[in-house]
């Protein structure tokens, strides 16, 4: 094994070139939308922000690089220095990526776009490999068998079952020290029979034309999949709400107060509970907190003029929104066959008119600083209940606006999430179910610190959890 070198430029190539006609699309898969973003974006977002990693090329399927443009300017990622078109075969792509790289050596991270997954700890461990190799693959155990099939008389038949124990699947990022790939690609192009029969990967042409050069293995992950079949955008999907059912924690007040400082925060139904929480903790980190209400100052969310008239008064008095959180809600008990018209009117006008209208007259503050609109799902979830049919679906279609709104905002830069706090001990619980064990319950505060946390992250399209500790 050769002694460790010193650390090159690192660069990812992020090979986008597919166009997606497994998963059943006529444009590239890449930008198909999972959990609120294009795919190439949440790949772009694990790259960007790795220390590891000083410079980005993507290369594109050609006739969509405008879109992957546009995404890398409203995403903010600063190391992607070059957009190339992809080629024909996956092949010919590599090949464009290595010559964008120019003459001077570096080592790349060849990976391909539609595994959106990645881990920062395999990013991290394939660049240290590369100080001690010049080849470097990510893969993982086989927890299937594999067989060796071959053609029988009425079709397949099993002709070896190698020992599982020995096989890996194959993933990326695959790393080169960028001499080393570019003299196989050369070899390879060289010989005849590579385009009969061209490797299926990036190492796969070092193996065959480089045979002297070890290939070292870096663990990969169950999670780090490529989005490749229908199926695959559903569980993508579904890993990424796993992923973020909770907001990051900043580390220390001190992080608070340098995300917070000089920043505009409105809360509607900011005079008691949750949002009044919310309010003093934003105060406390430094923000600028407008706070309306019903109770406080004649504010209803179910009116679209009186919510516009809010938003811009604060904007004239501080300069700017950043922050619009939406924590005013209605609980009416009931059944929905026996409830009134008024009831009927209230808690649909509050529950969900009230954050369409804030939506609309936020968006034009908020497109101007990035900013971020937070919004509720429904706390007061009592297992064997239902007799509040009426608060609970307006509620839960908050969660479909905002994964709506995420999806629509996202060419503004604006990030839309909802909280979904476990049962709260707030006023508006105590008045439908009465005195309850405060131990059964989560506090308001715990609920205002984690959408303080959601606020300043760079999620969207998320529906985060906020549950008590055991």
């Amino acid at each position: 094994m050769a002694a460790q070198e010193p650390r090159l430029r690192t660069v990812g190539v992020v090979l986008a070139g597919g166009i997606g006609q497994r998963v059943g699309l006529n444009t590239p898969k890449q930008l198909l939308k999972i959990a609120g973003r294009p795919i190439i974006e949440h790949t772009l977002t694990v790259f960007n922000g790795a220390p590891e990693i000083d410079e980005i090329v993507v290369l594109m399927a050609p006739g969509f690089t405008a879109e992957v443009e546009q995404i890398v300017k409203r995403g903010g990622f600063h190391k992607v220095s070059k957009i190339v078109e992809g080629g024909a075969t996956r092949t010919e792509s590599t090949w464009r990526a290595l010559l964008a790289l120019g003459p001077e050596e570096c080592d790349v991270l060849l990976h391909d776009a539609v595994r959106p997954l990645l881990e920062p700890r395999i990013i991290s461990q394939c660049v240290e490999a590369l100080r001690t190799y010049s080849a470097v693959d990510v893969a993982i155990p086989s927890s299937d068998t594999v067989v060796v099939a071959v053609p029988g008389p009425r079709g397949e038949i099993i002709r070896d079952i190698p020992d599982r124990s020995r096989l890996r699947r194959g993933q990326t990022p695959q790393c080169f020290r960028l001499s080393v790939i570019r003299e196989a690609y050369e070899r390879a192009f060289a010989d005849p029979e590579f385009e009969k029969q061209p490797a299926t990967d990036d190492c796969g042409v070092v193996l065959r034309y480089l045979p002297d050069v070890p290939i070292y293995i870096v663990p990969g992950s169950e999670h780090n999949m490529k989005v490749t079949h229908p199926v695959d955008v559903y569980i993508a999907d579904k890993l990424f709400q796993l992923a973020s059912n909770t907001a990051p924690v900043p580390s220390g007040p001190a992080a608070y107060r340098r995300a917070l400082a000089g920043k505009t925060a409105v809360v509607f139904g900011g005079s008691y509970g949750i949002g009044a929480d919310i309010v003093d903790l934003a105060t406390e980190y430094g923000a600028s907190v407008y706070s309306f209400s019903r109770s406080q100052n004649g504010v209803r969310v179910e009116d679209p003029v009186a919510v516009s008239d809010a938003l811009d008064q604060a904007a004239k008095d501080s300069g700017r929104i950043d922050y619009v959180v939406n924590t005013a809600g209605v609980l009416h008990m009931g059944k929905l066959s026996e409830v009134d018209d008024l009831t009927v009117e209230e808690t649909v006008g509050v529950n969900y008119l009230g954050p369409v209208n804030i939506a609309r007259a936020a968006i034009r503050h908020l497109r101007e600083t990035k900013g971020h609109l937070l919004l509720y799902t429904s706390s007061s979830y009592t297992r064997g209940r239902a007799d509040y049919s009426l608060y609970s679906s307006t509620k839960a279609a908050v969660v479909n606006l905002t994964q709506a709104l995420a999806d629509e905002w996202a060419e503004y830069g604006v990030r839309v999430n909802c909280v979904n706090p476990e049962r709260t001990g707030t006023p508006m619980r105590a008045r439908a179910f009465g005195d309850e064990p405060p131990a059964t319950l989560l506090s308001p505060r715990a609920v205002a610190q984690t959408s303080i946390d959601l606020l300043i992250s760079g999620l969207t399209g998320q529906v985060i959890d906020v549950r008590r500790t055991p």
